[in-house]
């Protein structure tokens, strides 16, 4: 794990591999990303569509590519936010940003994510939250991590419930999602449920014991 603020920019690198034996990197967005980002975000434009947030009002004038990443840098640099894109096997196939960080007696954050549907079902969500969530515990200081959810995502609910995050109920209309107020489910997790371990080790063990159910309740012939 490195994490540097050189001179002309924030900077961070957290590199892991999946159960699956995927190795992710996650880097921040940069402006040469353009293409393949929009790339990305086009081809699974139904995929990702759902679950994007939206806002309320009408934009006033259209966000550049550019204003993107200079918003994540400022917001970074800052210290309001940890915004990174995933890698693997070279191509950027989805996001994970760390945002809404409050320090002080608070010390707590939002984090969301989106995959790209031809890489789903590798681990690689659950290993980049994992990662990032064990970044902004032990490197940023925060002691609770919340991720809100649309009740009807069951694959991010997969993704919080091997990570072991706690079900704290549901915001009704809590946040602008593909076009609408909707509702969502509340997770957290504290520095005190991962006692003393890190969200990797959950994510390692769970993954250990579904492999081992698997055995267990394979075939037998």
């Amino acid at each position: 794990m490195h994490w540097s603020r050189p001179r002309r920019g924030w900077s961070l690198l957290l590199a892991g591999t999946t159960p699956h034996g995927v190795p992710i990197l996650l880097r921040p967005l940069r402006s040469e990303d353009v293409d393949e980002y929009t790339s990305v975000r086009a081809l699974n434009r139904h995929w990702l569509s759902p679950w994007d947030a939206t806002s309320p009002v009408p934009a006033t004038s259209p966000r550049t590519f550019d204003d993107l990443v200079n918003l994540y840098q400022e917001d970074a640099l800052a210290g309001r936010m940890v915004p990174l894109v995933i890698e693997t096997d070279g191509r950027l196939v989805g996001q994970v940003n760390v945002s809404n960080i409050v320090m002080g007696s608070f010390r707590s954050c939002t984090v969301g994510y989106w995959v790209a549907q031809s890489v789903a079902g590798r681990g690689i969500i659950p290993t980049a939250l994992a990662l990032v969530c064990d970044h902004v515990i032990h490197d940023v200081g925060v002691h609770r991590i919340e991720v809100n959810i649309r009740p009807e995502n069951a694959a991010s609910l997969a993704v919080v419930h091997k990570l072991g995050f706690r079900d704290e109920g549901l915001r009704e209309r809590m946040l602008h999602i593909d076009g609408d107020w909707r509702d969502h489910r509340s997770f957290a997790l504290t520095t005190e449920d991962l006692a003393g371990g890190t969200v990797m080790d959950r994510l390692t063990h769970t993954s250990q014991q579904s492999r081992g159910r698997h055995t267990v309740e394979g075939p037998t012939d």
